[in-house]
């Protein structure tokens, strides 16, 4: 079975292929929810963000200058969906929330030792806590989660190395 390209899917929806687009929601549904979690704090929510995301990539895609960047781009669209979202609801961030991140066994539930770094992820500065769950829950690189937060790849850096500091730390503890 041939991998299709985010480029070449994108062409093909363009095309009008709805096969296309469903891969792509397939590719990035993941990311997409790990993105607007970090923003709205609840599962529901973050999928709801998401979903949203997805219609309006859907709508905006002619307008996409680089069918090869369409995760960046989508990404983007979830932040904006999930901020325009925290707006209206005040979302606040919940470890049952978190919960439903990738971190966790077969069987839906988080093991104890995950749970107890998810409590300290979750006792992380605003800032630290948003570059961990996109990059190690969310499983963005580094440069994604520098497009997604809006900052620069060496501020994710120094953010992400503080905050593993502080992980030690506490696990130290």
């Amino acid at each position: 079975m041939e991998v299709l390209s985010d480029a070449m899917l994108v062409k093909e929806v363009l095309d009008g292929s709805k096969d296309a687009f469903a891969e792509l929601v397939r590719r990035y549904e993941r990311p997409a929810i790990a993105s607007a979690l970090h923003v709205l704090g609840r599962h529901h929510s973050a999928e709801d963000a998401a979903q949203e995301a997805f219609v309006r990539a859907w709508r905006q895609l002619p307008k996409l200058s680089k069918p090869d960047a369409f995760g960046p781009w989508l990404l983007k669209i979830v932040r904006r969906c999930a901020l325009d979202m925290a707006d209206r609801k005040k979302a606040d961030v919940s470890l049952d929330a978190a919960a439903g991140l990738p971190a966790h066994q077969g069987n839906g539930q988080l093991d104890d030792d995950n749970r107890q770094l998810l409590n300290l992820v979750m006792g992380l500065g605003k800032a630290e806590r948003q570059v961990v769950l996109l990059r190690y829950f969310g499983g963005h690189s580094v440069r994604q989660v520098a497009v997604i937060a809006g900052r620069s790849v060496g501020t994710v850096t120094k953010q992400l190395s503080r905050a593993h500091q502080r992980l030690r730390s506490q696990i130290k503890e």
